[in-house]
């Protein structure tokens, strides 16, 4: 399950990913990251029956966590396939076939929002997650 960690600026220096891996014994694999002096953003798989026991160590060190369970959504009928998506997208969620018509594959995405930045048509976006 892929999960978003969101870390404030007040507890950004602190190690609180390190202190719940070590604590809980529940291992973090981490798909993209990204810190500034403000906030710091992690989006990062776990199993689905070790979620609650990580989600209840961040979220104590004062993380907010969110599950990602809705992937990239595309409006087939505002796509023009120009395949913007193809070239921006690092884990290859997107494809053409034989006849240059765009392929899908919703369970390679993880969620990070550059291929919605980068389409002409706005016919990509991120599903309301919790």
């Amino acid at each position: 399950m892929k999960i978003k960690i969101n870390i404030s600026s007040d507890i950004i220096t602190k190690p609180i990913m390190a202190e719940s891996i070590l604590e809980t014994g529940v291992l973090l694999n981490i798909s993209q990251a990204h810190f500034d002096r403000s906030c710091g953003e992690v989006v990062a798989d776990v199993d689905e029956d070790k979620f609650d026991q990580m989600c209840k160590s961040l979220t104590s060190k004062g993380a907010k966590v969110t599950k990602l369970n809705v992937p990239i959504e595309w409006d087939e009928d505002e796509c023009v396939e120009c395949s913007a998506c193809i070239s921006v997208c690092p884990t290859k969620v997107f494809s053409l076939d034989e006849e240059y018509s765009l392929l899908v594959d919703k369970s390679k995405c993880i969620q990070c929002g550059t291929c919605v930045e980068m389409c002409p048509h706005n016919a990509l976006s991120l599903g309301n997650n919790r």
